[in-house]
């Protein structure tokens, strides 16, 4: 909320004005002025929401430990459990991790790509 409401404030009000003094209402002003304007925030937003979002272990392990036969693990959790809890080869828990990794990368990549297309340059 905070990145979103410096972004709605760094937004100029002669822009604002400009589109009132032009004839354009709320729903135009937030539409083609304000969204545009703040896409910056969101591009922030969504990139850490997304990310934070996979890397998600500790309330993952705290609240269900992966819940019932294990239907609640999340990815962070399997590969934890995968390095800490095999007899064999320990190589499988970093293999997870190195292309966890690489998979977040990826997918972060194409959603700031995807959001830093529609930003307003300022």
């Amino acid at each position: 909320m905070v990145i979103y409401i410096a972004g709605i404030q760094n937004i100029s009000v002669d822009v604002l004005e400009a589109a009132k003094i032009d004839g354009a209402g709320n729903g135009r002003i937030t539409l083609n002025i304000i969204i545009p304007l703040v896409m910056q925030s969101v591009t922030i937003c969504s990139f850490l929401t997304l990310t934070n979002s996979f890397k998600m272990f500790d309330q993952n392990l705290a609240l269900t430990s992966g819940g019932p036969a294990n239907q609640t693990e999340m990815l962070a959790l399997n590969i934890y459990r995968t390095f800490y809890g095999r007899n064999g080869w320990s190589g499988a828990g970093q293999a997870k991790a190195v292309v966890f990794f690489v998979i977040v990368g990826i997918i972060a990549l194409i959603q700031l790509r995807i959001t830093r297309n529609k930003e307003a340059s300022s």
